[in-house]
């Protein structure tokens, strides 16, 4: 069930229920295991020599490619993929991504990181760890508006891409009550990002909340839930590989109608 809950409505509802929030954290801290980041952040997909689009990914652990070993079959590499036989175009990526990482840890400690010059797009993928945390909606909104200012003032008119907030109701790791709470923040987070994206131009946010039974029915699927997570929260190769498919359809839509 997708609701719609108040920031205030959210924090006055765990306070008493923080230490019950303390020890399934650490029960699923404990259970989860911890898997690496993938390798290999950067590739090209050649189309005949054509110039490359450059593309920049941006985000957390799920840019990071955590749960799949390499990065061309995880997000970005099937993102590169997608739009290189869409627009017939090679199609260059480089990903600059932490696991663990806040928006603010992301403004902070990965922008100052960006050593392109050129770059044709821009993807950005967070909402997990801001959610996790607790963060509130104004600070989420605070740093949403550094980076974006941040990013058109080192790459003026270069369209920007929020992809969907993370489906935390549907990670099977977490407990109904984690689901409830960290995933009604995660969509207000997505709620907000939406309205603020809206006073800056050339920015998008593909603000489809996103379910399993949503992405099998849309795409054909023949897989049970449990096949879109390595670890009970991070996706499976099959869902980087779905949730890329759906943002290059988003990006063209978008941008090359």
């Amino acid at each position: 069930m997708i609701l719609n809950l108040p920031y205030h409505f959210i924090k006055i509802f765990c306070i008493p229920l923080l230490p019950i929030l303390y020890f399934q954290g650490k029960k699923i801290k404990k259970s989860v295991p911890v898997l690496p980041e993938a390798r290999n952040p950067e590739g090209l997909i050649e189309i005949q020599k054509t110039k490359a689009l450059n593309i920049i990914l941006l985000g957390e652990s799920t840019f990071a490619g955590v749960g799949v070993e390499t990065h061309d079959v995880g997000f970005a590499g099937t993102l590169a993929k997608n739009l290189a036989t869409t627009l017939n175009q090679s199609v260059y990526y480089k990903v600059y991504a932490k696991s663990g990482y806040t928006l603010q840890k992301l403004n902070e400690k990965i922008i100052p990181k960006i050593t392109e010059k050129e770059v044709d797009i821009l993807i950005i993928g967070m909402g997990g760890n801001d959610a996790f945390k607790l963060n509130s909606p104004s600070s989420w909104n605070y740093q949403t508006k550094i980076l974006i200012t941040t990013l058109q003032e080192k790459f003026p008119n270069i369209p920007i891409f929020f992809t969907n907030v993370p489906p935390i109701k549907s990670f099977p790791a977490f407990t109904l009550l984690i689901k409830f709470i960290i995933g009604n923040l995660g969509q207000l987070l997505g709620k907000n990002l939406k309205e603020t994206i809206k006073f800056y131009p050339n920015t998008y946010f593909n603000d489809e909340y996103i379910t399993l039974e949503s992405w099998i029915k849309k795409y054909n699927l023949k897989n049970q839930p449990s096949a879109f997570f390595s670890d009970g929260v991070h996706p499976s190769a099959l869902t980087y590989q779905t949730w890329a498919l759906d943002t290059a359809n988003f990006i063209t839509k978008n941008i090359y109608k």
